[in-house]
């Protein structure tokens, strides 16, 4: 282990984990956990290794998504796709508590590396399995990418306006969401090996389950009282009123009022306290059937203000709301400051790069400070030589044969 992976902490210290996966939804779900101190071994392809560093923005010839996503990982090269290959991956796997692939189903039992033969190896593995459609039922061999998950889920199918095709959420969040999840299963995955008496196992997550799982009551109100949920732009049935509203300066606001409570204190902010004793408004279900009345109000009022005027009369009433934050705003923004939300990494070649904070905030084991993303193959020989405790020479010809 080289002094830099020595000298992080973390509540995941002990955990041993082989990221195999390539883009984001698997890779991340290591990340998550390298974030917390997981020794976390990036498996890629030698030469360009995983997909994402040949993804854009770069800066001198780098990939910046790569900076944040290959963070707090060592790297090592092996070509899979090679027996000596497959035989140096289950040396790994012997040491290994957790092994992530996102490889299309079968791909991995075609290289005899497969859940069943890599329990053999180590029946303590716990090995997350991330692909579109799943390792089962008749779509599982079809590729699966994010924006076909929020398609396939039913959430692009309501994100947008009306009159208006479905819209893609503004960032990949159905790999992230199944990031998250994945890691998620993961530890319960674990927990159950470590606390329970339980053996490894294979967990089975597809790209469209995660944000499926999150489309709140969509299934239940189409099940039990027929409504299919429409694109509705900005505007959602828990917010009356709700929107996004734009300033006399030109500052988009958003909020969202939902209890009776909130509703009588935004009459109070806007100056127009006798509009919370209108019969018509008396309850949220009220509000709802007069929305666009309602929006269009408030619509007025935020409109006929500058940002500040109308954000301060917000804050002194407790109204929720935010102003629709640029990446410009948030670098400057004082709370994601305070909060330790964007973290300054040292790159050997890039210097300073600014980006995501670790989250949560484990209060009682505080993060320690992030490594920067490592080349491809970088610490193979800290790995095979430190881990496995293959001499020079052995690497050396295996580097030669193409295998790492």
């Amino acid at each position: 282990m080289t002094d830099q992976q020595k000298k992080r902490g973390g509540p995941l210290s002990r955990l041993r984990v082989l990221d195999l996966g390539t883009m984001v939804a698997g890779p991340v779900a290591a990340t998550l956990m390298a974030d917390f101190g997981a020794d976390v071994i990036k498996v890629e392809q030698p030469g360009g290794g995983d997909t994402l560093r040949g993804l854009g923005p770069f800066h001198e010839d780098e990939c910046l998504w790569w900076q944040l996503e290959g963070r707090n990982k060592r790297c090592v090269s092996i070509d899979l796709r090679q027996p000596e290959g497959q035989a140096l991956l289950k040396k790994l796997v012997a040491k290994a508590d957790v092994l992530i692939e996102n490889f299309r189903p079968g791909t991995l039992e075609k290289w005899g590396c497969g859940y069943a033969q890599l329990s053999e190896v180590n029946p303590a593995l716990v090995m997350l399995s991330v692909s579109g459609f799943g390792q089962t039922g008749p779509y599982s061999q079809r590729a699966g990418y994010d924006r076909i998950a929020l398609a396939f889920s039913g959430v692009m199918g309501i994100t947008g306006y009306s009159d208006r095709p479905p819209v893609r959420i503004g960032t990949s969040m159905a790999d992230y969401s199944t990031a998250t999840m994945g890691a998620f299963a993961v530890m319960m995955a674990l927990y159950h090996r470590d606390t329970n008496g339980g053996k490894g196992q294979q967990i089975d997550l597809a790209l469209y389950e995660s944000v499926f799982r999150f489309t709140d009551s969509m299934v239940l109100a189409y099940d039990k009282l027929g409504r299919m949920r429409q694109r509705t732009g900005n505007v959602h049935q828990a917010a009356a009123p709700g929107n996004t509203f734009e300033t006399r300066d030109g500052r988009f606001l958003i909020m969202t009022i939902s209890g009776d409570t909130l509703f009588r204190k935004l009459c109070q902010a806007m100056g127009m306290p006798a509009m919370a004793d209108d019969p018509r408004y008396a309850s949220h279900t009220l509000r709802w059937e007069h929305i666009d009345e309602l929006n269009d109000r408030v619509a007025r009022w935020i409109a006929s203000n500058e940002v500040e005027t109308v954000t301060s009369a917000l804050t002194r009433h407790g109204i929720p709301f935010s102003l629709a934050l640029t990446v410009a705003d948030i670098l400057q923004d004082p709370h994601y400051a305070a909060r330790g939300n964007l973290e300054t990494v040292e790159h050997p070649k890039l210097g300073p790069l600014r980006m995501q904070g670790i989250v949560p905030k484990m209060l009682g084991t505080p993060a320690e400070p992030i490594a920067p993303a490592h080349g491809v193959g970088e610490d193979n020989e800290d790995v095979f030589s430190g881990l496995l405790g293959m001499d020079r020479a052995e690497i050396h010809r295996l580097q030669q044969a193409g295998v790492i």
